[in-house]
């Protein structure tokens, strides 16, 4: 949604000076002098990356098709094959810049974990195509994890990130702000409290001179199915699975598996972001793990702690799934003596509940 935003906004094929005039945009100084004023390229990675089988073909099919187009609306300045060549021609002939927008630009270093090399081209051809180029107004690129470290320092430095671990200024846009979910809930008569059970948790913060706002937000997927479906429920692992929760669960690295009991028990941990390297492979210690749980969204970062924890109850059963499966039974049946103690509690069995008090006593 925000690439097709940005595209209709900046893109001048089209006016869309309806969709915006009544936004704040439109009160803006600047907005007459963007709307509608640049060629827009909007490339989806991913579907480059699933037609081709290595990253050499994808990248020269990426450029043809991009080409194909610039010479569909340049055919005079249009010659050869080499795309930051081509666009620095056209922009010589024309002097409009372009606006660059790259929807799933990590989808390599998800794909392609192992393959560093691949990384390498990857990263060489976005700096080559995108770093301090005159003929960029803007590039815009969006995806899961921040921009990979390239030795000790980034391909990509040009660019102002915004993570699930530093949302800056777009934090209350990540996803629906508790307000936003109280007016759904008002409208599709659903009780609000059981949303913010279900799906509140992710605390996202915004530094001001004055002062530090935090922001509630909700995942924006689980919260439209649940006000469609009038019912509360897991759906959020229908677009991330938990397989990939399960593989990093059972590294048990570095004292990783005591803190995914700590945190289903609702305990916060301490952990240093810094050492992540942003990719799915490069783990030092446990924090690096869990940091990239943040940015895959099964943690949730206070940045002012410099703590995390699971977010919410939908998360929390992604977890007990991904236990399930794995070779932590001592934890799952902790998890299930504490469902049974609870209901032994609710019954006023007696016995029962003294036998599963002396039994959590003994359990480590």
């Amino acid at each position: 949604m925000a690439m097709d935003m940005l595209a209709a906004y900046y893109g001048h094929d089209i006016s869309s000076s309806d969709l915006f005039e009544n936004l704040k945009i439109s009160h803006a100084k600047s907005y007459q002098a963007h709307l509608n004023q640049y060629d827009v390229i909007k490339v989806n990675m991913q579907e480059f990356l699933s037609a081709t089988d290595d990253i050499e073909e994808m990248l020269c099919i990426l450029q043809a098709r991009i080409i194909a187009d610039l010479r569909r609306k340049y055919p005079d300045y249009v010659d050869g094959n080499r795309l930051a060549f081509v666009m620095q021609d056209i922009f010589s002939y024309t002097n409009q810049p372009f606006v660059i927008l790259i929807d799933e630009w990590d989808c390599l270093f998800r794909e392609y974990q192992q393959d560093k090399e691949a990384q390498k081209k990857y990263l060489d051809f976005l700096r080559a195509w995108l770093k301090d180029k005159d003929y960029v107004a803007l590039a815009y690129m969006a995806g899961i994890l921040p921009i990979k470290k390239y030795g000790s320092h980034s391909a990509l430095n040009m660019f102002t990130e915004y993570s699930m671990t530093d949302s800056g200024d777009f934090a209350e846009y990540f996803g629906f702000t508790e307000n936003e979910v109280k007016e759904l809930c008002a409208t599709h008569k659903m009780n609000f409290e059981e949303a913010r059970v279900w799906y509140d948790g992710y605390q996202l913060i915004t530094h001001t001179e004055e002062n530090e706002i935090c922001h509630s937000i909700y995942n924006p997927k689980s919260v439209v199915e649940a006000m469609l479906r009038h019912k509360y429920g897991t759906y959020w692992n229908q677009t991330e699975t938990y397989e990939a929760l399960k593989i990093y669960i059972q590294m048990d690295m570095d004292g990783l598996k005591d803190a995914v009991v700590k945190m289903l028990a609702k305990e916060e941990i301490h952990i240093n972001i810094g050492t992540f390297e942003n990719d799915m492979t490069t783990f030092a210690t446990k924090d690096d793990i869990l940091t990239l749980l943040v940015h895959l969204g099964y943690l949730t970062f206070n940045s002012a702690q410099e703590t995390v924890a699971i977010p919410n109850k939908e998360v929390s059963q992604e977890y007990v799934n991904a236990i399930s499966t794995t070779n932590w039974h001592e934890v799952i049946h902790s998890i299930e003596h504490s469902r049974q103690l609870l209901e032994s509690l609710w019954a006023m069995d007696s016995d029962a509940v003294a036998k599963g008090i002396d039994r959590a006593h003994k359990e480590i």
